[in-house]
């Protein structure tokens, strides 16, 4: 993979500025379909550059969860704040709390990047194309320094050779870098990651495990739903476990890989390692 100089890197996003210690904070999160609760009481706090990957079975509320924190979902009780700021939501005059403007919403997102499992990305536009796209129309920046930014972000992801070509000519792999070199090109204070591998052939999830690291290496804040357990292993600061829309196990790789302590865990990870 081609590096990108720091002083690159400052420019295009990888590092947040340094403002609170703490990036995530979910405060007794919960989430309704209809009568069936998804999330029954989250509570978690992510520091600024740590990794958080999130493991659990199908239907436990692990995507639900992430993507509440950036509004994509909307949540019926607790808070949600990243670097401080409540996430969709303001208090009024009672301390209560009420849906944010819609404008102000997309404000605070322009700070959290996504990665989904199914890349996203506008077919009819070229790799720069994506990657340039919400920095110009978001952020207000010229195209000639949004085109710099986004080669630089494509030659991180070791795709500048394919700056002109449409998703529908990439690999499944190089989609999801390219959707990664997307979500940095907003310079984000967070990153998620919803299962990013999932959805590619088996020699083309390294490509992107190996873009990842060396966003955590970077000293990038994410949280990652992932069933990637060498990544964990090797990655991530702390490990989640949730089950049932609840988080039953918190802890570092050793912890989970060696000495897991709750039943469901040991039960999950003995059906996945």
């Amino acid at each position: 993979m081609v590096q990108v100089g720091k002083d690159l890197l400052a420019t295009v996003g990888g590092l947040p500025a340094a403002t609170s210690p703490i990036v995530v904070e979910a405060s007794d999160v919960h989430k309704w379909f209809g009568h069936n609760e998804v999330l029954k009481g989250i509570s978690l706090t992510v520091k600024r550059q740590e990794v958080l990957v999130v493991i659990g079975p199908s239907g436990s509320g692990k995507t639900t969860f992430i993507r509440c924190v950036n509004h994509l979902e909307k949540i019926q009780q607790g808070r949600i704040k990243v670097n401080g700021q409540l996430i969709g939501y303001r208090e009024d005059a009672n301390g209560k709390l009420v849906e944010d403007r819609e404008k102000n919403i997309a404000m605070q997102r322009r700070d959290i990047g996504m990665v989904f499992q199914r890349f996203n990305l506008f077919p009819h536009k070229t790799a720069l194309e994506n990657v340039t796209e919400a920095p110009c129309q978001v952020r207000g920046i010229r195209e000639d320094e949004a085109k710099t930014i986004g080669m630089g972000l494509l030659s991180r992801v070791g795709l500048a050779h394919k700056s002109d070509a449409f998703p529908a000519q990439l690999s499944g792999g190089q989609q999801q870098r390219v959707a990664i070199a997307r979500a940095l090109a907003m310079k984000p204070a967070l990153m998620l990651f919803d299962e990013p591998t999932s959805a590619l052939d088996p020699e083309m999830i390294g490509e992107v495990l190996e873009v990842m690291k060396e966003l955590a290496r970077e000293g990038m804040t994410m949280i990652v739903v992932s069933h990637e357990m060498g990544f964990a292993r090797e990655v991530a600061d702390r490990v989640v476990m949730m089950d049932d829309g609840q988080i039953i196990e918190d802890g570092t790789p050793e912890h989970f890989f060696t000495n897991p302590q709750h039943e469901r865990t040991k039960t999950f990870l003995s059906k996945i390692l």
